[in-house]
């Protein structure tokens, strides 16, 4: 099964082609003159270019084959050759009946399906999480949710920060500090205590600490250095302590993470591919691939038809560090032997799109990707409301615990002035508002073109009108509660019946463009398809709720074909919800 507008397409494609023309010129989409007609076609310009000849005349001819359709009620022209499409209201209801009955609502899976790696997220060991970490994880984890959902096959890795200096400046503000630690004695043969010296809190404590004293004291530097060098090197106190890093930091993301609804696949980081980059470079210096430079090894990734300039990808500093880039194509190594995915997504802020550029470029001269595509998908900035990157009234940068927190309390403060859930046990209350206040904070960031800033507001976004997260969250229980109070009274969802007026014509409508809506977003690794399009429906359902007094209709067949509409809606705003990683409480 496939949209209206698709199935659509087909037939005005098939007169297209009688007429002897390119039948892929009869794509049809919805209006955009509504006043003219529920679709439109343009391809009579296009043709006419083709054929040297008239457009109107062009498209007089398709209209006149269209016009033959019984399931056409008017197929109309306007300006040099535009056409105008309205179907009979028993032609909408047959489709929008049939979608209801297919188990995917017209959605079709993928053909082929793909193995996909999407990379997003991206913490980093020792540092507490914030809200600069927000965007990546809620868009990766929507666009994995929506490629499952396709039918592909579809992996998440966080892909996190934990090799660097940092873990060096960690090690040696310790060591400072607890010197005699059994992780310092170069005699000690273990086993390691089984229980981390630090906490997560240590950790906010310590690596800020370590960071500015590394950087105000260069003997101080040369300590964090020499503590990454032994690390790297494999010593064992310092291997078992930087474990207890990852063990302490890996169990407060997967907090964050599980609180906020992201979940990955993979939990690896930079460490994992550590032992690839050796036998890595030698591989590149030995098909003359990579040169050294000022005592740094190099690749040149410079290209006739660049516009300015590249800069070459630094595989090894003069100092014998590697970079980020040449973890980055360690780990597109790791992928293509371990998983051989047919597409790799970095969901990571646009201001790193010129070290993809370079890495992806690398990648390619060298093979390495294999049958991968790379792409990254670039994310603009969260912004305060006086337009700079979004900070706390202090002016220092949110920790994503206390925003989610902060956005439950808001939340329960709306519940309370919209007058719902009143009455209930106090543990419901805090949870309808936790899923409201995610539902405001995802939603407002993915209603924006991923490549987009925004601005976060989160008393407005938490508001239940207009284009947030809780509007849609209550038109679902709005529907889902109509279900319910129809079923209490002894009524099911039926077979839907040609449209009684103009609300449930509109909604059957909206209803029929799901596919192109789940397609678009796809084809566009943009999120903010399925937002327009959950709000739209939503929109027209609240129409709908107050045109088609549906509970109180006498005529059983009608009011069984709104209570199938309802019931279609509802399975539509809960899946578009779900792959936006909203949760939709039971009632409010």
């Amino acid at each position: 099964m496939s949209s209206l507008a698709a199935k659509l397409t087909e037939t005005v494609a098939a007169a297209f082609a009688a007429e002897g023309l390119p039948p892929e010129l009869g794509i049809v989409t919805v209006s955009n003159r509504p006043d003219l007609g529920q679709f439109q076609c343009n391809g009579a310009l296009p043709a006419a270019k083709r054929a040297g000849a008239n457009p109107r005349e062009i498209a007089e001819k398709v209209a006149k084959r269209l016009q033959a359709n019984p399931d056409f009620d008017n197929v109309s022209l306007a300006g040099p050759g535009f056409i105008n499409l309205s179907l009979t209201d028993p032609a909408i209801a047959a489709h929008v009946d049939a979608q209801a009955e297919d188990e995917r609502m017209g959605v079709p899976l993928a053909n082929p399906p793909r193995r996909v790696v999407l990379d997003y997220g991206g913490p980093n060991i020792a540092k507490p999480m914030h809200v600069g970490h927000l965007r990546a994880s809620i868009i990766g984890d929507s666009l994995r949710r929506l490629f499952l959902f396709v039918g592909d096959d579809a992996i998440g890795d966080v892909h996190m920060g934990d090799w660097g200096t940092p873990m060096g400046m960690v090690i040696s503000e310790i060591a400072r500090r607890q010197p005699d630690l059994p992780y310092f004695d170069p005699d000690f043969t273990g086993p390691y205590p089984n229980t981390s010296p630090v906490t997560m809190e240590d950790l906010e404590v310590l690596y800020p600490a370590a960071s500015q004293a590394s950087k105000a004291d260069p003997a101080r530097m040369e300590e964090s250095r020499q503590a990454t060098a032994e690390l790297q090197a494999g010593r064992p106190g310092y291997r078992a302590l930087w474990q207890c890093f990852i063990d302490v930091s890996i169990a407060g993301m997967q907090r964050e993470f599980d609180a906020l609804g992201v979940h990955f696949d993979l939990w690896k980081g930079e460490a994992a591919v550590h032992d690839l980059i050796e036998p890595m470079v030698a591989d590149f210096q030995a098909r003359g691939l990579a040169e050294t430079d000022a005592g740094a090894v190099i690749v040149r990734i410079a290209q006739e038809s660049d516009k300015k300039e590249m800069p070459p990808l630094i595989l090894v500093k003069s100092d014998g560090a590697v970079t980020y880039g040449t973890t980055d194509l360690a780990t597109i190594i790791d992928r293509r032997r371990s998983l051989d995915p047919a597409l790799g997504l970095y969901v990571v802020d646009r201001r790193q799109s010129l070290h993809f550029e370079q890495v992806f470029r690398a990648a390619r001269k060298a093979g390495l990707n294999g049958r991968s595509d790379l792409e990254h998908l670039g994310y603009g900035t969260m912004n305060g409301p006086d337009g700079k990157p979004f900070r706390t009234r202090a002016g220092g940068v949110m920790k994503l615990y206390d925003l989610l927190d902060t956005a439950t309390e808001i939340g329960l403060k709306r519940l309370e002035e919209a007058h719902l859930a009143e009455g209930y046990p106090e543990e419901e209350r805090r949870e309808i508002a936790r899923r409201v206040g995610i539902a405001a904070v995802k939603f407002a960031d993915l209603q924006n073109n991923p490549s987009s800033d925004y601005v976060f507001d989160l008393d407005r976004m938490l508001r239940f009108e207009g284009k947030t997260g809780p509007y849609l969250q209550y038109a679902a229980v709005r529907a889902r509660s109509l279900l319910r109070r129809a079923e209490g009274q002894g009524d099911a969802p039926g077979t839907i019946l040609s449209a009684a007026n103009e609300g449930d014509r509109a909604l059957m409508l909206q209803l029929a463009q799901l596919p192109d809506a789940v397609r678009n977003a796809y084809d566009k690794r943009a999120p903010n398809e399925l937002c327009d399009f959950a709000y739209a429906l939503a929109r027209e359902f609240s129409r709908f709720y107050d045109a088609c007094h549906v509970l109180s209709e006498t005529d059983a067949a009608r009011r069984a074909s709104w209570l199938g509409l309802t019931a279609l809606t509802l399975r539509q705003l809960e899946q578009l919800l779900g792959l936006l990683g909203i949760e939709v409480p039971d009632r409010m």
